[in-house]
């Protein structure tokens, strides 16, 4: 019984992060899959939580191995998925949640045609930069740089399922459950996991 796969991508400052551990403390069935990145943690960022950090060799080896399912470079630090652990999670009958980029996302979509794609968006380009600077942990430079890509990032929103806009928190929240439990009722996914009824209704 095969679980369902999906891919959440937003530009940075759209507020991705905050939605999905808002749908993963609501809907507990689904899973998280903690990327690779070979960019330094971030204040209160732990190992294998957030992301497992590695650096620029070890990363480039499990490319080289044909290790991530999907991997990109983004603002000069890269990010990949694993391939194995997806596969496993997905044939054990477990949801399973990608926090990617469009670019990613498009990867993954190549061997696994029925993810289910979500992108996030901010409600304007103001907004963005408000969140932006309010982190309070990049530089003018740098948020000048991710307001540019957020932009070049967001052009491609067409080639999602799904579209949410944060404007307000718990209503894009709510939005982003109803897009999970919706996706369970899909008949490919009902087919499977109802084999049996289905056979005998029909």
């Amino acid at each position: 019984m095969a679980g369902n796969l999906y891919v959440v991508a937003a530009p940075s400052g759209a507020g991705k992060t905050t939605l999905v551990r808002l749908l993963l403390d609501a809907e507990r069935e689904v899973r998280l899959s903690i990327s690779c990145t070979t960019r330094p943690p971030r204040p209160g960022e732990v190992d294998g939580r957030e992301y497992r950090f590695l650096d620029r060799k070890t990363f480039d080896s499990m490319v080289d191995r044909g290790e991530f399912l999907e991997w990109a470079e983004v603002h000069g630090n890269c990010y990949g998925t694993s391939k194995t652990w997806i596969e496993e999670e997905l044939a054990a009958g477990h949801d399973v949640l990608l926090e990617i980029d469009w670019q990613g996302a498009q990867q993954v979509r190549e061997l696994f045609p029925t993810a289910v794609g979500v992108f996030i968006l901010p409600p304007s380009l103001e907004e963005l930069e408000r969140r932006l600077r309010g982190r309070g942990t990049d530089s003018a430079e740098v948020i000048g740089r991710r307001l540019a890509a957020a932009q070049a990032e967001m052009r491609h929103v067409g080639e999602f399922d799904y579209v949410i806009i944060n404007n307000e928190l718990q209503r894009a929240a709510e939005e982003l459950r109803l897009v999970v439990r919706a996706s369970r009722l899909r008949f490919v996914i009902q087919r499977q996991r109802h084999a049996d009824l289905i056979d005998r209704l029909l």
